[in-house]
């Protein structure tokens, strides 16, 4: 017999692949799991065709026995010891279509059967230890107080923000916009961003908002969770407008500022770092909060959407651009990838919460749209933009968190193909005032 075609194919005594796709059927829940599992001794097994997913060591089954589920297949996929050296987006198609996988809300935990398979497949595999260490990248806020307090909320937003503005530029590209773009309509078979055409599609989002505001020379705006400050660039050079733009980034700030003057806009864009609940200048003629209310979280979005109602003046217009939470009554897992490494604190509700979280506050709804296929989009073409620089963002960032982003924009960008999560620009005026146009044709 050839033991090298064993162990390629996972057939022979040597060939480790058909124990780990075993194992990895018990954590996702399913007889045959839709990938090619290659092991670390280079055997293989499963379909022949289906996308690659290689475990490069033992340590990586060791993880998955500790945390079965998405946390430890994530941690294994952001320490390197795991990973998918073809298509990314094909993997995790297939990974989170598998089983468990496919469910929203908390991961089902495993039966003590299906433990005691996982754990005699471990012994076999020589993958028995202790549990490893997280990576470095998972995020350690816990100790910085309650829960959205404002040290807390501030460490949460340098967690995410502060991982280097030359990393961020790789990814975003000059636009410096990290939310989602408004792309043309190609018709509904379009799976694909237009070629270099994410710089356009975020110029469109930005404009789409000023119109949405009915911005006007002179006007006074606030942009909570201003980011790199592309908003207020935009408002104030292209419809006049004065901007406050308020990040807990310093980072975003210093960038933003640094933008401003370049720019020669200081007279009408003021970045400053400073929590939304703190500033004390209103009222405004308009609000932006495009990609921020995420971080705000479920139970305190009443008080948010109070706050904001404050800071307006009558018939003032605030539009909210949001991350939305589509898959019903259950809830996102909290003790998941995303909330571990990406968006701590973060959590996501339905457009039903914030529009009647708004309505509670006395807004006026005006205009809802919905960006679901446009985030992603926004998402692959930002993947696109990684995977061309990725020497240069792991010499930026590092490996680790070069993965993460990896890791974390490929799988929204599928959340969003699939409708578990949507985005939403949520329209609202203060009553009084001047009264709203008739028809959104005014901004559309």
């Amino acid at each position: 017999m050839d033991t090298g075609a064993a162990a390629r194919t996972g057939t022979g005594s040597t060939g480790h692949a058909a124990r780990l796709e075993k194992a990895l059927g018990v954590v996702l829940g399913t007889a045959q799991i839709p990938l090619r599992l290659r092991a670390w001794d280079g055997s293989e097994a499963g379909p022949p065709d289906a996308p690659v997913l290689e475990f490069k060591s033992r340590r990586a089954l060791r993880r998955i026995l500790w945390s079965p589920g998405q946390l430890g297949l994530s941690r294994a996929y952001v320490a390197g010891e795991i990973d998918t050296p073809g298509d990314i987006f094909a993997a995790f198609t297939a990974l989170s279509s598998a089983g468990k996988f496919a469910e929203p809300g908390p991961f089902r935990p495993l039966s003590a059967g299906e433990l005691w398979l996982l754990l005699r497949t471990a012994v076999r595999l020589g993958a028995i230890g202790p549990n490893p260490a997280p990576p470095p990248e998972e995020a350690r806020i816990a100790k910085k107080g309650r829960m959205h307090s404002r040290r807390r909320d501030s460490a949460a937003i340098s967690h995410h923000y502060d991982v280097g503005n030359d990393f961020y530029a790789l990814v975003l590209g000059p636009s410096m916009v990290y939310s989602c773009a408004v792309w043309p309509d190609d018709g509904p078979g379009a799976a694909e961003p237009p070629a270099d055409g994410l710089d356009g599609a975020q110029e469109a989002k930005l404009d789409l908002i000023c119109r949405k505001l009915g911005l006007k020379p002179g006007m006074r705006v606030l942009d909570v969770g201003c980011g790199w400050g592309s908003f207020a660039l935009h408002a104030a050079a292209k419809y006049g407008a004065s901007v406050v733009g308020v990040t807990l980034s310093r980072e975003q700030a210093g960038l933003a500022r640094k933008r401003a003057a370049e720019a020669g806009l200081t007279d009408r864009v003021e970045i400053r770092v400073q929590d939304y609940r703190d500033v004390p200048d209103g009222p405004f003629d308009a609000i932006s909060s495009i990609g921020m209310s995420e971080h705000v979280g479920r139970a305190q979005t009443p008080a948010y959407a109070e706050a904001l109602f404050g800071l307006l003046r009558p018939g003032g217009r605030l539009l909210n651009h949001a991350i939305s939470w589509n898959a019903g009554p259950t809830s996102p897992d909290p003790d998941s990838f995303i909330p571990r490494y990406v968006f701590p604190d973060g959590e996501m509700i339905s457009l039903g919460e914030m529009v009647a979280a708004l309505e509670s506050a006395r807004f006026e709804v005006l205009d809802v749209e919905a960006l679901r296929r446009h985030y992603a989009l926004t998402l692959r073409a930002w993947v696109n933009r990684l995977e061309q620089n990725w020497d240069q963002a792991v010499k930026l960032a590092g490996a680790g968190r070069a993965r993460v982003w990896r890791l974390y924009m490929a799988s929204s960008a599928i959340g969003f193909d699939n409708g578990l999560t949507g985005v939403n620009q949520v329209l609202v005026r203060r009553p009084g005032g001047e009264e709203p146009p008739l028809r959104r044709t005014a901004w559309m």
